[in-house]
């Protein structure tokens, strides 16, 4: 297995009111499973912490916000119970930002491919830049956004769920997601989104910590099976993973 699935952080700064949980990987902001068991971690840390107010996710660079899971890790999958246990990480993180009783604004300064469209839906308020195109590739791969799909779906609906899981090759700019609701601004570069996000956590952090606290549970009612719903998707794609139509799907990605 390959060397750069060690490497990356996971880092959470609390200041006044606010936790920065930023994450990165030097192949593009990908995601291996050490990172994401980390990044759940810091969520629910972040989430039981009295002096927390309200909670910013972001990652580090200047390109990719986050290129999804580890491919490395992927090819190495040799059995199923290695497979849903691989599919489970970001079925971890969604469930974290989901249960997590703060609200959690995201950051996308970049590109956004597979489980990071993921991380974008399942953040409570999401603000990126003109670069933050998405894609779902999965089923390019011969898998399917099955762990991540629920919380795309929940947040552009079926429709644009559907038409990134089916054109799994095509970017979608971020117009086009701020236009279906998974982004609700768009700036023209990181120094306004920055600006942008600094006042809104200004003003969320004098609010009452109660009220966004129910808030966020009426935003979230009717996932309450998740915690099931999303183990039995990566059980789906843990077995997708060892077909021969998949294994030669990614051998194929591998050459290019």
């Amino acid at each position: 297995m390959s060397e750069a699935i060690h490497q990356g952080y996971i880092k959470s700064e609390v200041q006044d009111g606010l936790a920065e949980i930023e994450f990165f990987h030097p192949l593009s902001n990908s995601l291996p499973s050490r990172l994401l068991a980390e990044l759940a971690a810091a969520i629910t840390e972040a989430g039981a912490n009295d002096a927390v107010k309200v909670i910013l996710l972001k990652s580090a660079g200047e390109r990719a916000f986050c290129a999804g899971a580890s491919f490395d890790e992927l090819i190495a999958i040799e059995n199923m119970e290695q497979g849903k246990k691989f599919f489970s990480g970001f079925a971890n993180v969604i469930n974290a930002l989901r249960k997590c009783p703060k609200f959690i604004v995201g950051r996308v300064h970049g590109k956004a491919v597979g489980g990071a469209v993921g991380l974008a839906s399942a953040v409570d308020y999401c603000f990126a830049t003109k670069h933050a195109s998405v894609k779902l590739s999965e089923l390019a791969v011969g898998i399917g956004p099955f762990v991540v799909g629920p919380a795309v779906e929940r947040k552009m609906g079926l429709s644009g769920m559907s038409e990134l899981a089916i054109n799994a090759t095509e970017w979608r700019d971020a117009d086009w997601a701020h236009q279906r609701g998974l982004y609700y601004h768009i700036h023209e570069s990181v120094a306004e989104m920055d600006t942008e996000i600094a006042a809104l956590i200004g003003r969320l952090k004098g609010f009452n910590p109660d009220a966004m606290r129910q808030l966020k549970e009426v935003f979230w009612q009717g996932t309450e099976n998740w915690d099931q719903l999303l183990a039995d998707r990566a059980a789906i794609s843990g077995e997708l993973v060892l077909s021969n139509f998949t294994r030669n799907a990614i051998n194929s990605f591998k050459k290019k």
